[in-house]
């Protein structure tokens, strides 16, 4: 690893600000390579230290690790700390509270959809609703192993469920609420759950959603390999409204599957005895999506995973006692797993769980929460971050900022107007920029800076996590030194990667180790620059090959975001007779900016300047919107279809407005621009 030095005139490279250095847990570059070099090269102790940290009913008995990621030598497999037994609900909460003292300290200020709906949980309560909510599932007949299903928002029934599944050994699949019934459906039974909870209604902004409603859809969709005995009921939407507005919703009801929440926990008591788990017993299975249209049930176990969600937060966010966390993302993706609840848990943070949406009831929302709250470390997504620069500085400047110290974004890769934008307007130039690269798989950071030791490059995800071995790989997968850019790969397991896929051993092997044996497949591309920094180029198949040179997707849509008429761009592929693909960029203007051929020119002068003549778009059509999942994500896959004019666009149910596609269709281009 090359370390930092002086940089090119011109470069913009972002020092950390002198106020983190005095108490950071890594509080410069040179600790950072002392502490990677010793997870590297002494992986044993390194863990074991880290694990000293947490209680274990019984120690480890063999390797601290054990691994296989060659498909030739035999089954893919990873075991940590094999033999050790605990529980993990145990250590965020009980531990929390009997041995560090901290039951009267807020684990979270949840905030509702509206500013109306706040309350404020200690860790002593989180402990008892967990205990109670644990005690409530044994009595529908949960035990160990079984799979628990659980469709609801942002609320504190979903943190005290998934706790409570963990207590007693039983393992939650938890299901974004923004799916649909279909999305739902599959993921009962691909898991086999016996139970689902969900609730009864929620606003998202100011639209209700009857989740009760799509929860019984998805429930008959399973009729005939039927898992599911019990639908556990949240009354969310009448809490939050008067009985007059909760006549609004319709909660249909089956008397021998319903169950409300409060009638099944009412009388139930708060003391549970954790069931004793091995550290390689599953924890969680989460649904991601694949390749070929079917999610992947990604399985993760106990030990590595808490370990690792523990350190990552710790270190990442550099989280000190006196902290405010708040990270944006819903549970129902990985991210609120790993840094809303277990990280954060682990280490007795206090943390903000919002329900709403980034501009209801009006566009300072996240800025009004920060204020409140005192938030000093923030964890948001560059697509909620481009959508707030369109509202420009004003809606800042009515809200104290001064509590920030650390900013993080997660998702994608975020380009460089929007990193400059989240570093010098909301972080004020004085918060450094955390651009964490991870994946559902991997189960926490795996490339990300440390906020007191890495200089940071805008747009790029810098370096290693301790314990990860990164390498750039080209198609035969041969492995590049030095400047460099192919495929972006793992040599060697860190403790809380993925173990398997659930119930599909092939789909594990052939999705994440077959292309390169020896290897873990992200299935990204990435470039290392001439300081060992690693930029995210963008999924391998998000990537295009013009006239025989690989380009990224995401720096093509970087270049296009550059120009101050462009709030948001996607670029797919389209076939070309010549050049055997060619660019097809879908560009969403900033409110009242005109469309025309002048722009157009523009944004291809401006990837040309950019990137090189090469990359220079073909086709550029203008976008009142992108096909996006409920959780922001733009669906290139869509997008490819439309520039290609493929009408069979299969699944469209994860789609937040499917109208857009028609509006894009009817406005793709037929001509080069």
């Amino acid at each position: 690893m090359v370390v930092p030095g002086p940089q090119e005139p011109g470069e913009n490279v972002y020092n950390p600000p002198n106020g983190l250095f005095t108490d950071a847990h890594v509080p410069d570059f040179d600790a950072y390579l002392s502490l990677y070099k010793k997870s590297i090269e002494e992986p044993e102790e390194f863990w074991g230290d880290v694990s000293q940290e947490f209680f274990w009913k019984k120690s480890p008995s063999g390797q601290m690790l054990q691994y296989n990621f060659d498909v030739t030598k035999g089954n893919v497999h990873v075991k940590f700390m094999e033999g050790a037994r605990t529980n993990i609900c145990y250590n965020v909460l009980d531990r929390n509270v009997h041995e560090r003292n901290l039951g009267d300290k807020v684990a979270y200020y949840w905030e509702g959809n509206s500013p109306d709906h706040h309350l404020t949980i200690t860790y002593s309560q989180l402990l008892r609703q967990v205990c109670r909510c644990a005690n409530a599932l044994k009595l529908l007949g949960v035990k160990k192993g079984d799979r628990v299903a659980i469709y609801l928002p942002m609320i504190p029934e979903l943190v005290y469920t998934m706790l409570a599944c963990a207590r007693i050994g039983a393992v939650h699949s938890i299901v974004f609420a923004g799916f649909s019934s279909e999305s739902l459906c599959e993921r009962i039974m691909d898991a086999q759950c016996s139970i689902l909870v969900t609730a009864d209604g929620v606003y998202r902004g100011d639209k209700l959603i009857n989740l009760k409603k799509i929860a019984d859809e998805a429930l008959e969709r399973c009729k005939g390999s039927m898992s599911v005995q019990k639908c556990v009921v949240v009354k969310h939407h009448a809490f939050i409204t008067n009985k007059d507005a909760s006549n609004k919703l319709q909660t249909s009801w089956d008397a021998e599957c319903d169950i409300w929440w409060d009638d099944l926990l009412d009388g139930v008591s708060d003391e549970c005895e954790p069931e004793w788990m091995d550290s390689e017993d599953p924890l969680f299975i989460l649904y991601t999506s694949g390749s070929t249209g079917k999610p992947k049930g990604v399985v993760h176990t106990i030990t590595g995973y808490m370990l690792y969600t523990a350190l990552t937060f710790k270190y990442v966010f550099d989280y000190h006692h006196d902290d405010v966390y708040w990270c944006t993302a819903d549970i129902g993706w990985i991210t609120g797993h790993s840094y809303i609840t277990y990280g954060p848990l682990a280490n007795g943070a206090t943390s903000v769980l919002f329900e709403g949406v980034p501009v209801y009831p009006h566009v300072g929302r996240f800025w009004e929460i920060i204020e409140k709250y005192g938030v000093s470390k923030f964890y948001t997504a560059p697509t909620a971050i481009r959508l707030l620069m369109k509202y420009g500085r004003e809606p800042l400047q009515r809200y104290d900022l001064s509590s920030l110290r650390v900013l993080g974004t997660v998702g994608e890769p975020i380009n460089p107007e929007a990193w400059l934008w989240y570093h010098d307007v909301v972080g004020q130039q004085r918060c450094p920029v955390i651009d964490t690269f991870w994946q559902t798989e991997t189960g926490g950071h795996v490339l990300t800076p440390l906020p007191a030791a890495t200089p940071l490059k805008p747009g790029s995800a810098t370096f290693p996590f301790f314990g990860v071995q990164p390498a750039i790989l080209n198609e035969h997968g041969e492995e590049l030194d030095g400047e460099a850019e192919g495929y972006l790969v793992f040599r060697k397991p860190w403790p809380g990667i993925m173990r398997g896929v659930y119930g599909n051993q092939e789909r594990f092997e052939n999705t994440y180790f077959r292309k390169f044996p020896g290897f873990y497949v992200t299935g990204d591309g990435c470039r290392r620059d001439k300081d060992g920094y690693y930029w995210i180029t963008g999924r391998i198949d998000d990537m295009l090959n013009v006239s025989g040179h690989l380009l990224s997707t995401a720096e093509v849509e970087g270049a296009l975001t550059e120009h101050p008429s462009v709030a948001e761009a996607a670029v797919v592929s389209r076939p070309h007779a010549v050049k055997g693909e060619c660019l097809y960029c879908f560009v969403m203007l900033k409110d009242h900016k005109e469309f025309n051929r002048t722009l157009m020119e523009e944004l291809k002068r401006k990837v040309r300047e950019k990137i090189g003549p090469i990359a220079t778009p073909d086709f550029i059509q203008n976008a009142p919107g992108l096909p996006k999942t409920r959780s922001g994500k733009i669906m290139r896959r869509v997008l490819r279809q439309i520039a290609r004019n493929e009408k069979d666009l299969g699944d469209l149910s994860t789609l937040a407005d499917p109208k857009v596609v028609e509006v894009l269709f009817s406005q793709r281009c037929e001509a080069a621009a």
